[in-house]
């Protein structure tokens, strides 16, 4: 058995299924682990979701910031534009309300306790512990799958607030939560959440660091694994793995072994 982690896909469904066949992935011993945005700016996102329900228990995804906007499209929280068009396509299909139950029900982190490795979309922040990280993203999952969910997904859009504090309540304690997991990239000198830089990490900036970079952290020994960085590209470091490397952006879609991390397994347009 292996486990095999994989980056944004991002509705790419055809590379999707080339990188599966080029681990020879096999749903009946092998696990995927899916670093989330499932979903938008490929072609084939109805296709992609379908196939990754049907793999069943031989999969493990979390939501990143595209899926949840689908849930939001879904429940009509937002409007359909020009930048979230191709999934026009999976609000018209016959099977949309099996589809978007199934996905309402994906958490934004998951954590293996048994070999410490924690997955995310767009990271954890530094002042949680993995326990905590847990908790709060098991408070966001209760609200998706309830009856106040629509309300929830219309008023996770915005920035503020940047700053954590236990003193946070309600929406802006929600809105918090899912900007860390699903958005964030980098950090403010307190640990401020920022959203206006999204280049690939830097070290000249003394105001602005790397969420993983953070030296005071809260997360000891975990294994935490990533993508929705996609100018950052494909890091593997001891303790963070990202694997968003941009294959909807022209380049590749990038897998690794968790049990052997120097097998890294990639799909290119060229291919």
């Amino acid at each position: 058995m292996a486990v095999y982690a994989i980056g944004d896909i991002q509705g790419c469904y055809n590379a999707f299924r080339r990188l599966l066949d080029k681990i020879n992935f096999d749903p009946q011993k092998d696990h995927l682990w899916l670093t989330g945005d499932l979903v938008n700016r490929g072609s084939d996102s109805l296709k992609t979701l379908r196939f990754i329900k049907n793999l069943g228990q031989a999969v493990t995804t979390v939501l990143g910031n595209h899926d949840l906007h689908l849930l939001a499209l879904h429940f009509e929280a937002k409007p359909l534009n020009k930048e979230s068009i191709w999934l026009e396509e999976i609000l018209n299909a016959h099977d949309r309300e099996s589809l978007m139950g199934w996905l309402r029900q994906k958490p934004l982190v998951h954590y293996s306790k048994n070999n410490d490795r924690f997955l995310v979309h767009a990271g954890i922040h530094p002042d949680w512990t993995i326990e905590q990280a847990v908790s709060y993203a098991k408070e966001i999952a209760v609200i998706l799958q309830g009856d106040n969910c629509k309300q929830l997904l219309n008023a996770m859009y915005g920035n503020t607030p940047h700053r954590w504090s236990k003193k946070l309540k309600g929406i802006e304690k929600h809105r918090f939560i899912i900007n860390t997991f699903t958005r964030m990239r980098m950090l403010s000198k307190d640990n401020g959440l920022d959203f206006q830089y999204k280049g690939g990490a830097i070290k000249d900036k003394e105001n602005l660091k790397p969420w993983f970079e953070v030296k005071d952290n809260q997360w000891k020994e975990t294994l935490i694994v990533f993508g929705h960085w996609s100018a950052l590209g494909l890091m593997v470091k001891p303790k963070f793995i990202c694997l968003d490397t941009g294959y909807v952006w022209g380049r590749e879609l990038t897998a690794i072994n968790l049990d052997e991390k120097s097998q890294l397994i990639k799909i290119s347009h060229q291919e």
